[in-house]
């Protein structure tokens, strides 16, 4: 009989330990598909290592796929903390975007130290406000924040579909749809010359600096730690719970905007359907990875966009399929929830017989 048995201090070992093992178990899980698609091994390995640090270009690539993923799982690992579902990261992305191309097509025009700002603040309203309104339905009437988070990203995408190829459609775009392009007072400036890492980079990093420091050291943190622990048990001692989760959907919100904010304003320049191969999903997985830490989340994407960048190489070169970049990384997460579960509980193996 197998049993499971609570741990009382899992110890920093286990609590930091299996995300990492968790990361190189579903690495070296990818040897598998690697063999049956007759690929050679140890190549394929060296070739994504390659493709991801071999050169400043490669590692360029790869912080510029990072940038993102570091928005939207601070995202996803605020909103988690709180018990707060949210799962509409990618719409969130697309309206960010949105909004910051209606105000960087030039609406406004200034210098940039006014346009970079702007377009930001704008970007990240525009996310916030998308979960805003499902936080609501759940306090208020208790509407899963899972079914309505999901269905607005694909509400969104329509939404942005039709407006590209109506008010916001380029008229030099040859019928592409797409938008006009932001001025260049709102781009975000490179940080290597003729490389497409951006100051949106630097903007992540100090998101999740600033946010380790709002969840560990100010009381609205410690708040949403209350709620996220105990719900009614915050209610009971005097935090708003309403108030505390309106707080929470505003900052992932806000934060899954910029993500949108900074590949428009960043990396394309404009605005089309094609934006987002998955950031707003794939932040769900950083954030799981990253056991929800602000911190944890640079790491944690730093690794997811190593494995993409370097499994596209890889894929170029030997021509094994790309999607074993998706596979690696859904392993990780299952690998991360069972070693989660395993870091909260022992297993226990009862061998006493029972009376026949």
């Amino acid at each position: 009989m197998i049993r499971f048995e609570p741990r009382s201090n899992p110890g920093p070992i286990l609590v930091y330990g299996v995300p990492v093992f968790a990361a190189v178990f579903a690495i070296l899980l990818a040897a598998i598909p690697l063999a049956l698609a007759g690929a050679p091994i140890m190549d394929a390995y060296g070739l994504m290592i390659t493709g991801a640090f071999g050169s400043v270009f490669s590692t360029s690539e790869m912080l510029t796929r990072a940038t993102p993923l570091i928005l939207t799982g601070l995202a996803a690992a605020i909103a988690f903390r709180a018990k707060l579902w949210n799962i509409g990261a990618e719409g969130q992305l697309y309206m960010g975007a949105m909004a910051a191309v209606v105000v960087g097509t030039g609406v406004i025009d200034g210098p940039s130290w006014v346009m970079i700002p702007v377009i930001m603040i704008a970007g990240a309203l525009a996310g916030a406000l998308m979960l805003i309104g499902p936080t609501l339905l759940k306090t208020r009437m208790g509407v899963d924040e899972v079914v309505t988070t999901l269905l607005l990203n694909f509400i969104v995408l329509l939404f942005v579909q039709m407006m590209l190829e109506g008010a916001l459609k380029d008229p030099m775009s040859m019928g592409w749809p797409q938008s006009e392009p932001i001025i260049d007072s709102a781009i975000l400036p490179p940080l290597l010359e003729r490389m497409r890492v951006h100051l949106g980079l630097i903007i992540a990093l100090v998101a999740a600096s600033g946010l380790a420091v709002f969840v560990k050291r100010t009381v609205w943190g410690f708040e949403i730690r209350a709620v996220g622990e105990n719900a009614a048990a915050a209610k009971f001692s005097g935090i708003s719970v309403t108030k505390t989760m309106i707080l929470v959907a505003a900052l992932s919100g806000g934060l899954a905007g910029l993500a949108g904010v900074s590949e428009v304003a960043g990396t394309r320049g404009y605005l089309a359907t094609d934006l987002s191969p998955g950031y707003g999903y794939a932040g769900i997985v950083v954030a799981m990875l990253a056991r929800l830490s602000p911190v944890g989340v640079i790491i944690s994407a730093l690794f997811v966009a190593s494995v993409f960048v370097g499994a596209d190489s890889m894929s170029r070169a030997i021509g094994v399929s790309s999607y074993l970049a998706d596979l690696i990384v859904a392993m990780s997460l299952l690998c991360v929830l069972i070693g989660g579960f395993l870091t909260r509980f022992k297993v226990r193996f009862d061998r006493r017989k029972t009376a026949g």
